[in-house]
């Protein structure tokens, strides 16, 4: 039988009685599990991972499925990367600078101090070499990531007394995230690494006499003001903080090309819209910030000066005991300097007429 002739004289009926036509699969659902490192209440930061998610389930025609769980609800705030490199979950969402207990290359990945800022970090990611060597390194714990937002420049947090000198951080009890926490020690404060929700009764209770989180947005819906007056800029150890959505690598792989497409566009759109969102809204929580009795300090020099050597030395030093810290930090480093030879030229100038002007 002639299945030209089927096709052009029998029409669809004709086609499918006559058996001819094409083989139609139809497309399992796919439904994963996320586990974010933050507590919902933070809408920009547990927001992007529900931002991710709503795009891949409108891409996919609502196929592709993923839910989001704040920390604490499966997992807590710091387990999920464990549980991601077991396959429990097929993603965590988080900053990869709070696992530098397992690796201090971890923190290259999200921020180190006197890092890249967060146009720096994203052009790094995506047209230096940063995604392709944070990836070798993250084959090692099962993960394929995708950067998924950016803070920008965070704030150097709130203290309970105020800083006159570096002699002031001796003996200080500071909860800080990640890898800022190893520059700091050096100058003799005593780091802690706590989760964002259990931050507000550590800083109540005296657990610590300091606490940074991100920036004016995120820190009024924690209403740390309301427990230490004095609020310090700039955070020199989180210049530009990345967010990722970190994937086991089997679960990843078993994917479609489209779906993996997907994922891709998905954590793009995130993380555009985390950093619109903190700049869009940071300037009104400032204010309310300091209406409500907030007193803005900028760190003393000598501070940044001497943590900015502190952090120079833990790099070298890095470097010369940590293979995978060594590779990537080179290539850092160098994208770094040529960055901020071109910033100080016309970012930073610009930048810094515009912020003197009365507008």
């Amino acid at each position: 039988m002639d299945r030209r002739s089927i096709i052009k004289n029998a029409g669809i009926a004709g086609i499918l009685a006559a058996g001819a036509a094409p083989a139609v699969h139809a497309q399992a659902a796919i439904r994963w599990r996320l586990s974010s490192s933050f507590p919902k209440p933070l809408d920009t930061l547990y927001g992007s991972a529900e931002v991710f998610a709503k795009a891949v389930k409108n891409m996919s025609g609502g196929k592709f499925e993923i839910s989001t769980h704040a920390a604490g609800e499966i997992m807590p705030a710091f387990g999920n990367i464990d549980a991601v490199q077991q396959g429990s979950i097929e993603i965590a969402h988080t900053a990869a600078y709070y696992f530098f207990g397992k690796d201090p290359t971890f923190a290259l990945g999200c921020i180190i101090p006197f890092g890249l800022n967060s146009r720096q970090m994203t052009a790094w990611m995506l047209e230096g070499n940063g995604m392709k060597l944070m990836r070798e390194f993250y084959a090692k714990y099962n993960i394929v990531n995708f950067p998924c937002g950016n803070t920008g420049a965070q704030m150097g947090g709130w203290f309970r007394k105020e800083l006159k000198s570096v002699a002031d951080m001796k003996g200080l009890k500071f909860r800080i995230g990640g890898f800022g926490g190893k520059v700091l020690e050096a100058l003799g404060t005593i780091p802690q690494n706590i989760p964002g929700g259990d931050i507000y009764p550590a800083l109540e209770k005296g657990t610590v006499d300091a606490a940074e989180w991100v920036g004016p947005y995120d820190d009024l819906k924690l209403g740390l003001n309301k427990v230490a007056p004095f609020y310090y800029y700039p955070g020199f150890w989180e210049g530009g903080a990345q967010v990722d959505v970190m994937i086991n690598d089997k679960a990843f792989n078993s994917l479609s090309p489209e779906n993996k497409a997907i994922l891709e566009a998905a954590a793009a759109q995130a993380h555009g819209d985390m950093q619109a969102k903190y700049d869009a809204r940071n300037p009104a929580a400032l204010k309310q910030l300091v209406g409500s009795g907030a007193k803005l300090r900028e760190f003393p020099k000598d501070i940044m000066q001497e943590s900015f050597k502190s952090a120079t030395k833990l790099y070298d030093e890095l470097s010369s005991t940590n293979e995978s810290w060594k590779k990537i930090y080179a290539d850092y480093s160098k994208f770094r300097a040529d960055q901020n030879l071109w910033f100080r030229f016309a970012e930073a100038k610009y930048d810094d007429f515009m912020q003197a002007q009365k507008l």
